[in-house]
């Protein structure tokens, strides 16, 4: 099994790429999505110094339809709204790859993940270089366990902290930090990451050995 993250930049006329770039700190994050006819019924959240702000652009966005806010903090805004847009993700329908959410998207540009055989990976390749999209492919782990190494929670935050410079040597990224953009205490973002990361050595130091 193969499991992948890679990162895109989006086209300008959809409306997250333009909501994006007007929030370049915030994180929007689509939890799910489905066809309704010509739009798609999402789940989205904004992760933001302000969420609320950023919730308001979208719902004022002129492809976005029936935005309900369902939940609000001071730093998550989560809403149900269906988008005249769908190109976000029907790529991956395309491949015949269902997509994995959360689909993240942060100053213009989409992260998304990928589990598949070897065979799906590369046909999923070839289709991608058929587009002439530009891509950059962050992560790739090969395991033959029938179960995934880290749980979902743990394989966003690891890859989160990765991304930020946690694990460098000095730290690009503070712990607290970390917390913050997850909306989680710092206790809780630290086993996550601990466990996480020990899973990952882990399986390094037995495929070694």
């Amino acid at each position: 099994m193969i499991r992948a993250r890679f990162r895109m930049p989006l086209s300008e006329d959809i409306w997250v790429t333009e909501v994006s770039m007007s929030f370049p700190e915030a994180t929007l994050r689509l939890l799910t999505g489905v066809p309704k006819g010509d739009r798609a019924l999402e789940l989205g959240e904004v992760r933001a110094d302000d969420p609320e702000q950023v919730a308001d652009v979208i719902r004022a966005h002129p492809d976005i339809f029936n935005y309900d806010e369902l939940y609000v903090d001071e730093h998550r805004a989560i809403g149900q709204y269906e988008a005249d847009e769908k190109s976000l993700y029907a790529f991956l329908w395309d491949s015949s790859l269902p997509p994995e959410f959360p689909i993240i998207v942060e100053n213009g540009e989409m992260e998304f993940d990928l589990t598949a055989t070897q065979k799906q990976f590369e046909a999923f390749g070839s289709a991608l270089e058929e587009t002439n999209r530009d891509y950059e492919l962050l992560t790739l782990v090969h395991t033959d366990e029938q179960d995934s190494l880290l749980t979902d929670r743990q394989w966003e935050y690891v890859t989160v902290a990765y991304r930020r410079g946690y694990f460098e040597v000095p730290r690009e990224c503070t712990l607290a930090e970390l917390a913050d953009a997850f909306g989680v205490d710092k206790s809780s973002a630290s086993e996550t990451i601990r466990r996480g990361a020990g899973r990952i050595i882990g399986q390094f130091i037995v495929s070694r050995e």
